[in-house]
């Protein structure tokens, strides 16, 4: 009885996904699920992107959060459009919050939507949100063993951030190994290793994410 009521949930989810990438589709705007640890980096892989983004395209943000505004209001300082999704203790986002959100956003106006879920690595993972892109952001102060506890995740990603590496000689992690593990469930997955803080491999992430934008338009 409770997995046919989860089918169902699910299959309402997708019916509401469906329709915002629709509406992606319609605008002719890249959508992008960032998801990824409580701690990982993803707003500050966020800020750097839209700051190495911003004057070649234009960019719209979403912020799942628990309870607070502190990621909207960074992303907000960078002069960049963002809304809020407090779920209230939810542990992620789902594709009626992101429609009740898009309510709000300027699609005609936008060549990027960048959406960072609520931190987990667990439920985000399972529900469409209408992206056409899912990033994972992974920080190699949580060890390298991520790609197998949490599998779903990494099947689900077309790329991977392997972040914080300005920190590497204070961990045991090898990047090597990191980028093998990730592999290992998702053979096409492209791997990032960089450093928001430093700056260290930011380009060809945001060259990749580039690439992706105009092939969307």
């Amino acid at each position: 009885m409770e997995v046919k009521v989860v089918e169902r949930i699910l299959k309402v989810n997708d019916a509401v996904a469906q329709a915002n990438r629709s509406r992606f589709d319609a605008a002719g705007v890249l959508a992008v699920n960032i998801i990824g640890s409580p701690g990982a980096g993803k707003t500050t892989v966020l800020e750097r992107t839209v700051e190495g983004l911003k004057g070649r395209f234009a960019l719209a943000c979403i912020e799942g959060d628990p309870y607070t505004t502190r990621d909207a209001e960074r992303i907000a300082a960078l002069d960049c459009p963002v809304v809020q999704i407090n779920t209230q203790g939810g542990c992620h986002l789902d594709a009626s919050l992101v429609s009740q959100a898009l309510e709000q956003v300027d699609l005609g106006a936008a060549d990027l939507l960048l959406i960072e879920n609520v931190g987990n690595l667990l439920c985000p993972s399972q529900y469409d949100l209408g992206e056409h892109l899912t990033v994972v952001v992974l920080s190699v102060t949580e060890g390298a063993d991520k790609p197998e506890k949490y599998p779903a995740a990494f099947q689900r990603a077309r790329a991977v951030i392997v972040s914080k590496i300005d920190a590497l000689a204070l961990t045991d992690v090898d990047l090597d190994d990191v980028s093998a593990s990730i592999r290992r469930f998702n053979p096409q997955a492209e791997v990032f290793p960089l450093s928001a803080r430093t700056g260290e491999g930011v380009e060809a992430w945001l060259q990749w994410l580039a690439k992706q934008v105009r092939a969307a338009r």
